[in-house]
């Protein structure tokens, strides 16, 4: 007769209870930490993707550490930008960052609810991280002219 181990399988998932999105539940290896927090919440470190609507080109930054909090975010290559910037010594250190193919970069957008076709996008400060050990970073980018507020759509040419 073969041995049975009575161990629990140490569960990796956790429930969020979201103002967005309600309970939801996430892998604890989904999880990023920013050691240098997103500008204006620096008591904010944790955070994870949520995949909310999968044929959307926008996702969700949720904070882990305050349920109110969830940023929407974007790759520009889903919207056919040429985004290419290097990332600086030092903080490509502060991540670990060992090879580019390391990295993911998103890009905060601001949807306006009473017009979505004005989303923008804040490529002068993306948001990098290292897929490899999940740690994360928003970075200002200087000596670039890449805009806070870059439009995603253009404007219908109005009369």
């Amino acid at each position: 007769m073969p041995a049975t181990s009575t161990k629990k399988k140490k569960t990796t998932k956790i429930e969020l209870d979201t103002a967005k999105f309600g309970k939801i539940e996430i892998d604890k290896k989904s999880i990023f930490n920013f050691v240098i927090p997103i500008i204006g919440f620096n008591d904010l470190k944790k955070y994870t993707i949520i995949d909310y609507k999968s044929d959307s080109p926008f996702k969700w930054l949720q904070s882990v550490e305050d349920m109110e909090l969830a940023f929407p975010v974007t790759l520009c290559s889903f919207f056919g930008i040429d985004y290419q910037f290097d990332i600086p010594d030092e903080e490509a250190e502060k991540i670990g960052i060992e090879s580019a193919d390391d990295v993911l970069v998103f890009n905060i957008a601001n949807i306006p609810s009473s017009n979505p076709q004005g989303a923008t996008i804040n490529m002068l400060a993306p948001i990098v991280v290292n897929l490899q050990n999940k740690k994360a970073m928003q970075i200002i980018l200087k000596n670039t002219n890449f805009e806070v507020r870059y439009k995603l759509f253009e404007r219908e040419n109005q009369e």
